[in-house]
């Protein structure tokens, strides 16, 4: 991301400004809402790229109703705001663009505090932890998660299971299983009970095995290969066809822990399948989950299973 890009991202991103107050109908807020609901749907069939200027423009119209709303509807618009800040983030971030993400990252975080809204703001901290994990930061993915779990009896169900997980992720990172463990175990009761009736952060109801896919994440980090594929295999089997993005995500991931476990012909159905998946809609994420599969298939370089993977990585 070049600097002239930065700039605009940053401008697009902060968009509220002085405006003589209006009426703003609190109907808008369910509107927003449900059209939310819709992209987070929409995003595991297409990816990012045909959803990110969508989005963004709905998040610059949002946030001119709050610069002249008053009073509950614009407390509600302002959580509005923060959620659309939010999705947008993660867009960037399922893009690759880890820069662009944290601007607006930042953006949810800011305006989640503006809301009052503690859930919001555990959720907006999180979200800036899951931008850590994919830095490799597993010690600022625990600092964050420990911010956010220090307040834990003010946490919804929904947001102590994002909590659990990130901290799983950010322990993965540093090589401890025994809390990786540890945290997806405390989550797992709580899965039945995340259905808070808000439209954003609802990844533990709409992802299959939810649980299970975070396990298997951290045990393929942990070089757990044998534990991982196993999951891995499991998951496949619940993941919805038309949940695209994430199947490709779960096949390279499945690929890289069955050329570690020596299944080279599981390995070469998933990655090619997977890569599919990445050209068809545009996750960088699938990318470079195929571009850790390239380096597990090293010591099968020059060998016929090392062909029949490099063929993958020439799609």
């Amino acid at each position: 991301m070049d600097r002239r890009d930065f700039v605009t991202a940053t401008a697009t991103a902060l968009t509220f400004g002085r405006t003589a107050p209006r009426h703003v109908d609190p109907a808008l807020v369910d509107y927003f809402s449900e059209q939310l609901e819709g992209h987070y749907r929409a995003d595991m069939m297409l990816g990012p790229r045909e959803l990110i200027s969508t989005v963004t423009a709905q998040h610059t119209l949002i946030s001119n109703l709050v610069a002249t709303a008053r009073g509950e509807t614009r407390l509600a618009l302002l959580r509005s705001s923060a959620a659309y800040a939010s999705l947008i983030g993660w867009f960037h971030q399922d893009a690759g663009d880890l820069q662009t993400s944290s601007v607006w990252r930042g953006v949810a975080l800011e305006v989640a505090q503006r809301s009052r809204d503690h859930q919001l703001v555990a959720y907006a901290l999180l979200n800036h932890a899951s931008v850590r994990t994919d830095l490799a930061d597993g010690l600022g993915a625990l600092d964050l998660c420990a911010a956010v779990l220090a307040d834990a009896g003010r946490l919804s169900p929904k947001m102590r299971v994002l909590a659990l997980q990130q901290q799983a992720h950010g322990a993965s990172l540093v090589g401890d299983r025994a809390t990786v463990d540890s945290a997806l175990d405390q989550a797992a009761p709580l899965v039945e009970r995340c259905d808070d009736g808000v439209p954003w952060g609802n990844a533990c109801r709409r992802t299959s095995a939810y649980l299970e896919v975070q396990r298997a994440t951290c045990y393929g980090r942990l070089g757990l290969a044998t534990a991982a594929a196993g999951l891995w295999r499991q998951i496949l089997d619940t993941t919805p066809a038309n949940a695209r993005r994430d199947r490709g995500v779960f096949l390279a991931r499945q690929a890289t822990a069955c050329v570690r476990n020596g299944d080279i012909g599981r390995a070469v159905e998933a990655g090619r399948l997977a890569a599919d998946l990445a050209v068809e809609t545009g996750s960088v994420r699938i990318g470079r989950e195929l571009a850790g599969l390239r380096q597990a298939a090293q010591p099968w370089k020059g060998t016929a299973a090392g062909r029949d993977l490099d063929e993958i990585f020439a799609l």
